[in-house]
């Protein structure tokens, strides 16, 4: 019975260290998505504005900050809309299979659609054939996406 006991206890311990484990689907430092900054002003205001504790979100196991009360409704009648692709995760990196960070300020719209990237340097690599990496990133993503 003891050893049975073990057994199960050891099991448990493994897969819950597992389950903690895993990759966050949305990209997040200190649980915040896009280092703090408003999903929603990329599209209203076309730059990057950072959010305030005021107006959070939770969405996706990460909180979302907003810089206004109107962008926080905005996101939260629909968060799919505004989300970065790719779970914020570098686009150029997604099309390279694989997950990179992402700097707030190295962003792009495409097709009404916000792409992040590593750093600005990567967005102008990024930027050379966006088409195909988005096709790319769009194949890669499925099997990146998955808990690890």
């Amino acid at each position: 019975m003891k050893k049975q006991f073990t057994f199960i206890a050891l099991l448990f311990l493994l897969v819950s260290t597992s389950l903690f484990a895993q990759e966050k689907a949305i990209f997040q430092k200190n649980g915040i998505a896009i280092n703090g900054h408003d999903a929603v002003a990329y599209f209203t205001d076309n730059k990057a504005v950072e959010g305030s504790e005021s107006f959070v979100f939770e969405w996706m196991g990460a909180k979302w900050l907003f810089s206004t009360s109107d962008h926080l409704e905005a996101f939260k009648a629909n968060p799919e809309k505004y989300a970065p692709q790719f779970g914020g995760y570098c686009a150029y990196g997604v099309s390279e299979n694989h997950k990179s960070p992402t700097d707030p300020n190295a962003w792009t719209i495409v097709d009404q659609k916000l792409y992040l990237n590593y750093s600005k340097k990567v967005k102008e690599l990024w930027s050379k054939d966006i088409p195909n990496r988005i096709q790319k990133a769009n194949e890669y993503w499925p099997t990146l996406n998955k808990p690890n």
